[in-house]
């Protein structure tokens, strides 16, 4: 089987470090395959029209698709790119984060060209039944669990927090809510640190702001591929906010690291994966981007520390595992294929 994957968003500046490139690399080693890049642009961009994505790729698709068994495409939502009406193999479509708004009021007849649809939650179920003839696939998303442990301890004197999805232009320090975390550590009275997994991009803005709210002894940045388990076992919790549930992942990766690691995790309320967080009672959810939400939730996750800790460590590491989803995939794989 010869699986083209196209991926639509910059390569990773700190390689190793980008979940959509991790999940693709783990379906690589599984099922074999070759990358196509239809990101443009060598740094992250909002202003570059979507529409162009792999427009100067055509040429090589052309090439490829010659020996292709199947495209799988992965994107942030659902939408109809000018060149996918060239391929002639089957496409499997994953959505990155969530079907949102991409389906309203929208022609969506495009999607005929689509073997199967793909997401990581329930959310997107109902809208994608109101599609006629649309087929679709749940699929929860795995990582190697047995690259973490669990390192018992609970909030003492200050709660330690892994902040991931690290933003990728200037504006999503709001968006993601990184400055509302540091104006939660600097207004007090709460105890908080902050560990940052960075990427690479807009380290230096980050460090103007730390410096400005004179959190330079309670914030560490990490800026260069590291054993997140090792990381994991010195905090008390992982945290990655949103104000749109575009923005990131639907299951990002930082929060099931944390999961596989037995430490309760803490998102926003937007994020699909607050659905599984409040099921499996292993974290809080934050419904919205405020201090006094962020500060209320904060309290809450160091009230039930112990609880949300018992049920990530029992519950962690099976619900995340990577032989699921690999199974999954390697079953709509077969479907779109005939078997072969």
């Amino acid at each position: 089987m010869n699986i083209i994957y196209h991926l639509t968003s910059p390569w990773p500046r700190i390689p190793n470090t980008d979940a959509v490139f991790q999940e693709v690399d783990a379906l690589q080693r599984r099922f074999g395959g070759g990358l196509l890049q239809l990101y443009p642009l060598r740094r992250p961009s909002r202003i570059f029209p979507r529409q162009l994505y792999g427009i100067h790729q055509v040429r090589t698709l052309h090439r490829l698709e010659e020996t292709a068994s199947l495209h799988h495409f992965y994107y942030a939502t659902l939408y109809s790119f000018p060149w996918l009406r060239l391929l002639r193999r089957p496409l499997i479509y994953s959505v990155v984060t969530g079907l949102g708004d991409s389906i309203g009021g929208r022609r969506m007849d495009w999607l005929k060209r689509v073997h199967t649809i793909v997401t990581t939650n329930p959310r997107d179920e109902e809208m994608l039944k109101s599609l006629p003839g649309v087929r679709y696939r749940i699929i929860r998303p795995g990582i190697a669990v047995e690259r973490f442990t669990h390192t018992p301890g609970a909030p003492d004197r200050e709660l330690v927090l892994l902040v991931g999805s690290a933003p990728w232009i200037g504006r999503q320090f709001r968006e993601k809510g990184i400055d509302l975390l540091m104006d939660l550590a600097a207004s007090g009275p709460m105890p908080l640190r902050l560990v940052f997994l960075w990427r690479g991009w807009l380290v230096d803005d980050l460090k103007r702001r730390v410096v400005r709210r004179g959190l330079s002894s309670r914030v560490e940045i990490i800026n260069e591929w590291t054993d997140v388990n090792r990381i994991l076992a010195r905090v008390h919790a992982a945290v990655v906010l949103a104000d749109s549930e575009k923005l990131v992942k639907a299951f990002p990766h930082s929060l099931m690291e944390s999961l596989a690691a037995g430490k309760p995790v803490l998102l926003s309320a937007c994020i699909p994966m607050a659905d599984y967080v409040r099921s499996a009672q292993c974290g809080e959810v934050v419904p919205v981007l405020t201090l006094e939400a962020m500060r209320a939730a904060v309290r809450r996750l160091m009230d039930h520390y112990s609880e949300y800790q018992a049920a990530a460590v029992a519950r962690g590491r099976a619900d995340f595992a990577l032989a699921p989803m690999l199974t999954a995939y390697g079953e709509v794989y077969a479907e779109a294929t005939g078997g072969y």
